[in-house]
């Protein structure tokens, strides 16, 4: 494996630019691949089959841009089809649920964690088992946030709207006294003030797209992968799809401009290995 190899990162759609900002902000000599689903956007709602099976096509897709390791850029994906994944792939696979979970644990004072995601990744439970694994004493708060994923993408970060949702979503994590709180979708980190506004000072939202990113640094140290090159590494992205608004809310999730994105065709997608 050489080390300028890429890092692949896959989402069922655009949220996973967060953790590719993460990634970045950390690694910025590396080199990044980027597939996002927005054809066949969102996950949330799917079957576990369905997702796994999208799941391994988006893996066989980047690992022909030789990539040395997959950031699994999704909750709902990390949540159905993480073991899938590793169990299809030779490279190592990082996603969000286990350091999401490792980061709420050691910010939590109180023991009592909350957890916001799509319907997929609250019903699969992938959060509070993880965190019940890692901590049996831990008391977990679950809750679907679903309208949250469109109000990022719109941009309406500071909307009246959005905060009145915000409340009505949070109140009931807000009564249960939970002090650390998991944004458990990659879309969420873009409201992360109305979301910390509503929840108050004193809970800490945690992103699981930063401490992925630290764990993919520990991979790379670890194994002698880190790309040592002085110059900043290329990003190509690669959609199923280009909505009208996609560079727009692209440039804001990502807090860059985008270039190089390229459309994938669904038969590419669906090619064996």
């Amino acid at each position: 494996m050489n080390k300028s190899n890429p890092i692949g990162f896959f989402d069922s759609g655009i949220g996973g630019l967060t953790v590719v900002k993460a990634v970045t902000k950390l690694l910025p000599n590396e080199n990044i691949v980027y597939f996002g689903d927005t054809a066949r956007v969102p996950y949330g709602g799917k079957s576990n089959n369905t997702v796994i099976e999208y799941a391994l096509q988006a893996a066989n897709f980047l690992l022909r841009k030789n990539i040395k390791l997959l950031v699994v850029a999704c909750n709902t994906v990390s949540s159905v089809a993480l073991k899938e994944l590793k169990r299809f792939l030779t490279i190592p696979v990082i996603g969000m649920i286990e350091p999401g979970s490792k980061m709420a644990l050691s910010e939590s004072k109180n023991g009592i964690v909350g957890v916001i995601g799509t319907v997929s990744t609250i019903n699969n439970k992938a959060y509070s088992k993880e965190l019940k694994r890692l901590n049996p004493k831990v008391k977990v708060i679950e809750k679907a946030c679903p309208l949250f994923v469109p109000l990022a993408e719109e941009g309406w970060l500071n909307h009246k709207a959005t905060e009145l949702i915000a409340k009505e979503y949070l109140t009931e994590l807000k009564e249960k006294e939970i002090d650390s709180l998991i944004l458990g979708c990659t879309h969420y980190p873009i409201l992360h003030d109305v979301i910390q506004k509503v929840m108050g000072k004193s809970v800490k939202l945690v992103d699981s797209g930063t401490p992925a990113a630290k764990l993919v640094e520990e991979y790379l140290n670890g194994r002698g992968l880190r790309n040592d090159s002085n110059k900043i590494g290329y990003k190509e992205f690669y959609v199923s799809d280009i909505p009208a608004k996609f560079k727009e809310i692209a440039n804001r999730f990502l807090g860059s401009k985008i270039n190089n994105i390229h459309k994938v065709e669904l038969e590419e997608l669906t090619n064996e290995l």
